[in-house]
């Protein structure tokens, strides 16, 4: 073996181990920036991480409801999302991530995700009502206020199919083209089976009586349901209930969707 070689064997090691600590320096310092974007494009952007801090590993966003992909109508949640992600499981081919909201959500939650699917512990977030106009109509005509709680089972991914159960809890709703306060109190529950899922609309408490049932897939989403008033309410929402729906009979009004 000549002088070369042996130069070579003996300053080898050095640089593997040169090369490994760049890259380990390089992966830990990726920007937060590097991961917000993901979640724009997966919700067509409705959902957004905006105003990114710290990096992939260990950082936090706010987050952006919107109505559409062009920005409109963004609210944004108090607080800022925060996440940590742990390094070893990245070398099974797994990222494990562990997420809180600052403000809105009481407990951690964690998400796995593999080549095979993903996976999100339960959880529950509180949210003010007026984050809803985020969403687009007719969110954003009916001007709402109250408590939005939104829970979660265990939700699994493969693919396109999904498995869990989404409820939220809509207390004590009132809105500013209304001078009933409150309208009620509301339930609104999705369960994902698959490649598809339904959606139960019913009332809690309140004169504003809502109630419907629809179903979602990837290929249509329709939801049919009613709207209506107790008697000694009924004058002074007809206004409001011809807002929501086509009228159907006294006092009631029809909720329909289909796309």
């Amino acid at each position: 073996m000549n002088l070369w070689m042996r130069r070579v064997r003996a300053v080898l090691p050095w640089v593997i181990v040169a090369l490994l600590s760049s890259g380990a320096v390089l992966l830990a310092e990726l920007p937060a920036a590097w991961i917000t974007p993901q979640f724009a494009k997966a919700t067509h952007g409705h959902v957004n991480l905006v105003e990114p801090d710290g990096s992939l590993w260990e950082g936090s966003a706010v987050l952006m409801l919107a109505a559409g992909s062009d920005g409109g109508g963004a609210t944004l949640l108090p607080g800022r999302i925060e996440w940590r992600t742990s390094f070893w499981p990245l070398f099974t081919g797994r990222v494990r991530m562990q997420m809180r909201q600052t403000e809105a959500m009481p407990d951690a939650i964690q998400v796995d995700v593999t080549r095979r699917g993903a996976t999100m512990t339960a959880g529950e977030i509180t949210v003010p009502a007026s984050l809803l106009a985020g969403l687009g109509a007719p969110f954003n005509t009916l001007n709402l206020q109250g408590g939005v709680r939104v829970s979660w089972t265990d939700w699994r991914s493969f693919g396109r199919d999904a498995f869990g159960q989404l409820a939220v809890g809509l207390n004590d709703m009132s809105s500013s083209v209304s001078r009933v306060k409150p309208l009620g109190s509301y339930r609104v529950v999705i369960q994902a089976e698959g490649a598809a899922a339904t959606i139960d609309l019913s009332t809690l408490k309140g004169p504003l009586l809502l109630n419907g049932h629809g179903s979602l897939s990837q290929r249509s989403t329709s939801f049919q349901g009613t709207a209506s008033a107790t008697p000694d309410a009924l004058d002074n929402l007809a206004g409001l209930l011809n807002l929501l729906g086509a009228p159907t009979g006294q006092g009631t009004v029809a909720l329909s969707f289909a796309h």
